[in-house]
């Protein structure tokens, strides 16, 4: 998962290059997609012969909807944010994705809540710090870091490869980035608590992916057409976008999504989740390195809120599953607590 958050912040880095030099998101959903579900279904059904796996319309039906959640909406919202802001600000809001697994937890009654429990009451209260933190990111973006000139105001220089985003510098464009991207976290968080349900019914997990981007290739092919009119649009520039289709169809499908499914399955969501805050500090490297920017100190800041509400979800769960292990032991084989059970 640590190498899964590295490959994924990449992803975002390459992306906004490539989009900051004039690549067509919506048709670069398309292409991924669709490169991506023809390296899957091979090796899938490869994998998976011999057994008896049904794919019957019910669980189809399953895959169609996952893969509206969890590729065609939640990557056309990345992208939308990513094009008002920058992968900083990204991986900051992706922070938000273990609130949101936990808030998706209590509803489908997977997480129990009693308010008179000490290790509850730190859960929502590291919840609400989670939500707080990413307020904090997208509403103040603060001074520079590293900079002489020490404002609360937005500086008016950009990045050699952010020229064309002057929308980043306004606070409008910078809320409205912070907001498609704290939507495409809840789609992450969806789809990931979708996923552990309908993995019972499909134990192999290349399959769902598969047919995920099968059907997201689709279903983006249509945001496309209704999104994008110029058929210029659809041309591949190699010195554009060749790498980062290329990269987003391996790294960011076929290796990021089929390991996600698989720590789902052995592991279960909330194990995925704990991995997220790594990616702002992957994502600030990452940007000074290939974007040029710089840190500012409310990313800063609400990154710390949300890293340090998480972990307080984290401490309390783990706590939780401390106290039931030890009320609840696996099995015991003792004569003396079989003989009391037999008196009782």
């Amino acid at each position: 998962m640590a190498v899964v958050e590295c490959l994924d912040v990449g992803l975002t880095t390459v992306t906004k290059s490539a989009m900051s030099r004039g690549m067509n998101r919506f048709v670069f959903l398309v292409y991924s997609n669709a490169l991506a579900c023809a390296l899957l279904l091979p090796v899938a059904a490869f994998l998976t012969r011999g057994t008896r796996t049904r794919l019957g319309f019910s669980i189809l039906l399953k895959f169609f909807l996952l893969s509206l959640v969890g590729i065609t909406a939640m990557q056309n919202c990345v992208f939308a944010g990513l094009s008002y802001s920058s992968p900083t600000l990204a991986s900051a809001m992706a922070n938000l994705v273990p609130a949101f697994t936990f808030v998706l937890a209590v509803i489908f009654r997977i997480e129990n809540v009693d308010i008179r429990s000490f290790r509850c009451q730190i859960k929502i209260l590291g919840t609400l710090l989670s939500i707080s933190g990413a307020s904090v990111v997208i509403l103040y973006k603060g001074p520079r870091i590293g900079s002489n000139t020490w404002s609360l105001h937005y500086t008016k220089s950009l990045p050699p490869l952010q020229s064309s985003e002057a929308l980043l510098e306004t606070v409008p464009g910078w809320v409205i980035g912070g907001l498609f991207l704290g939507t495409a976290s809840f789609c992450l968080a969806t789809w990931n608590t979708a996923q552990a349900v309908i993995l019972k019914d499909c134990p192999s997990e290349i399959t769902l992916v598969s047919f995920c981007c099968l059907f997201g290739a689709f279903q983006c092919a249509i945001v496309a057409l209704a999104a994008e009119r110029n058929p210029k649009a659809w041309r591949v520039r190699p010195q554009v976008e060749l790498i980062p289709v290329i990269y987003s169809a391996l790294a960011g499908n076929v290796i990021t999504f089929c390991t996600i499914s698989w720590c789902i399955h052995k592991k279960g969501p909330i194990f995925v989740a704990m991995f997220k805050p790594l990616s702002i500090a992957i994502a600030a490297i990452m940007s000074a390195i290939f974007l040029g920017e710089s840190l500012h100190v409310g990313s800063v800041m609400g990154a710390i809120i949300i890293v340090v509400g998480f972990y307080g979800v984290i401490w309390a769960m783990s706590r939780e599953a401390r106290t039931t292990e030890a009320l609840d032991p696996p099995h015991s084989s003792s004569p003396l607590l079989e003989r009391g059970n037999q008196m009782i």
